[in-house]
C-alpha cells in the first residue's frame, strides 16, 4: 500500500527544491527524520526552521512495494471405508413400528467419518427399493434406509462398481441410481444411465480449494452379464477404457482417486493381478487407489510413478459392516489421508489406517462398527463369534493389524480430534 510523507528540504545557498527518492529495504524501519537532516527542528505545525530562513514543506509521495504474503497451503481430509455388506441378518425392521432404521449401526464410528472433508464407502449391495425384494446372499438388495444411514454417518461418495451390482438385473441398477439422484450432495461411482452420461459425468468434489476426482471399476459381476446393449451400465476393469477415462479426468482435478474392486476373497496377501493393476494406475498418475472385495484387510503402500511421484494404494480395507462369520472378516480399516495443496503442488501430508471392528451379539443383534481403539474386552465377550469359541478380542485383532500393516501408520486416536 502506498504511504504519503511530508519531507521539508533545506538546501543552503540554493533557491530551488527537488524531490529526493528514498530507497527502503524490506523489511523497512520507520522514517528517521534526524538521519535525513539532523540540524533541523520540527515544530508542532510540521515546519522545520533554521536561524536564517524558513522553507515551506514539500509533499513527497513515496511508493512502497506491497509486501507479498507467503502463499497459504490448503488442506483436504479424506476417509474411506471398505465393504458395506448387508446380509439378511442385518435387514431387520423395528419390531414395534415395522420401519427400518440402520443409523445405530454406525453411531460408534460416526465421529471418525463425519468430520472428514470427503468420506468414501464401498456400498457392496443394491439399494433398489422394496419392489425388487429385500435379500441377502447370494443376490443382494438392501433397504434404502441403509443409504440414509450412510448419509447420516457422513459419507458423501459411494461406490457401486462391485461384483453384486447386477444381482437383481439392470432395472435394479437404474433404481439404485434413482435413489442416489434424489440426494443432491451424494456422488456415486461405477454405474451410468447411458454412454453419453458416462462420457460427461465427472465426479469431482471441491473442498477447501482442493478438487478431488473419482473413478471406480470392478473385476466382474459374478457371472451375471452386463446387458450387451448397455455396456456403459457398469464400470468393468478394462485397461483401454480405464486409460481413456483417467486421462480425461486427470487434468480436471488436483487429486485423482480410483476405486478398485479386485483381489482374492479372504486373502490377506495381495494377488499378482492387484500388484500389476496398481502399477498400471500409478503409471497413469493416479494419486490414490482404494481397494476392496477380499472382505479382509490387506496392506497399503506407495507405488512409484514414472515422473518420480508416488501413488498411495490401499489394497483392501476389508469389511466395514457385514454378517459374515469368520474372525478375520470382523476386522476392517478406515483409510485416512490428509492432502496438502501449496500453489499448484499437491501432496499427501499424512496417511494411515484406523482399524475397525464389526460387532454383533447373540442371535445376530446389536450390530455396530467400532474403532478398534474404542473396542474393549467386555464387548468382545458379547460378540456372537466369541461365544462360538472363535478368536475375537483385543489381543487377536491387534496382532492381526500388526501382521498385515507392519510398516503402516496405525492411527490409535481419532485424527480429527486426536482423542482416544
Amino acid at each position: 500500500m502506498a504511504k504519503t510523507a511530508f519531507v521539508p528540504l533545506l538546501l543552503l545557498n540554493i533557491f530551488s527544491c527537488c524531490l529526493l527518492p528514498v530507497n527502503r529495504g524490506s523489511p523497512a524501519p520507520e522514517w528517521e527524520l534526524e538521519n535525513l537532516a539532523p540540524d533541523l527542528n520540527l515544530t508542532e505545525a510540521g515546519e522545520k526552521t533554521t536561524a536564517r530562513e524558513t522553507v515551506k514543506p514539500i509533499e513527497t509521495v513515496i511508493e512502497d512495494k506491497a509486501v507479498e504474503e507467503a502463499p497459504r497451503a490448503a488442506y483436504l481430509t479424506l476417509v474411506a471405508a471398505g465393504d458395506n455388506l448387508f446380509h439378511n441378518v442385518l435387514i431387520r425392521p423395528n419390531p414395534e413400528t415395522g420401519a427400518y432404521d440402520f443409523t445405530g449401526y454406525y453411531s460408534e464410528i460416526k465421529p471418525f467419518i463425519e468430520p472428514a472433508d470427503i468420506a468414501f464407502i464401498n456400498q457392496e449391495t443394491l439399494l433398489a427399493g422394496a419392489v425388487y425384494g429385500f435379500s441377502g446372499y447370494p443376490r443382494f438388495n438392501t433397504p434404502r434406509e441403509a443409504g440414509a444411514a450412510l448419509v447420516d454417518a457422513g459419507f458423501d461418495v459411494v461406490n457401486h462398481a462391485t461384483n453384486h451390482i447386477m444381482d437383481k438385473g439392470e432395472g435394479a441398477v437404474f433404481a439404485t441410481m434413482d435413489y442416489w439422484d434424489s440426494i443432491p450432495h451424494i456422488q456415486y461411482l461405477g454405474i451410468y444411465r447411458s454412454q453419453e452420461n458416462r462420457n460427461s459425468k465427472k465426479v469431482i468434489v471441491e473442498k477447501n480449494g482442493v478438487t478431488a476426482g473419482f473413478l471406480a471399476y470392478t473385476y466382474g459381476t459374478n457371472g451375471l452379464a452386463v446387458p450387451k446393449d448397455k455396456p456403459y451400465l457398469v464400470s468393468l476393469i478394462n485397461e483401454t477404457v480405464m486409460e481413456t477415462e483417467i486421462k480425461t479426468l486427470r487434468p480436471l482435478c488436483d487429486f485423482l482417486v480410483v476405486s478398485m474392486h479386485w483381489g482374492q476373497e479372504y486373502q490377506h496377501t495381495i494377488s499378482g493381478e492387484q500388484e500389476r493393476l496398481g502399477l498400471f494406475l500409478a503409471g497413469l498418475d493416479v494419486d490414490l487407489i482404494i481397494g476392496h472385495h477380499p472382505h479382509v484387510v490387506q496392506r497399503y503402500s506407495y507405488l512409484e510413478q514414472p515422473d518420480g511421484g508416488k501413488t498411495l494404494c490401499f489394497y483392501s480395507l476389508g469389511n466395514f459392516l457385514s454378517g459374515q462369520d469368520t474372525s478375520a472378516t470382523q476386522l476392517g480399516a478406515l483409510a485416512y489421508v490428509r492432502i496438502k495443496k501449496l500453489n499448484t503442488v499437491v501432496s499427501i501430508e499424512e496417511e494411515g489406517i484406523i482399524p475397525t471392528v464389526n460387532h454383533y451379539e447373540q442371535n445376530y443383534t446389536r450390530f455396530r462398527v467400532y474403532p478398534l481403539s474404542r473396542y474393549n474386552e467386555d464387548l468382545a465377550k458379547k460378540h456372537l463369534l466369541r461365544l462360538a469359541g472363535k478368536n475375537i478380542g483385543i489381543p487377536w485383532f491387534s496382532a492381526l493389524v500388526e501382521n498385515v500393516f507392519p510398516q503402516g501408520n496405525i492411527l490409535q486416536k481419532n485424527p480429527f480430534t486426536r482423542d482416544n
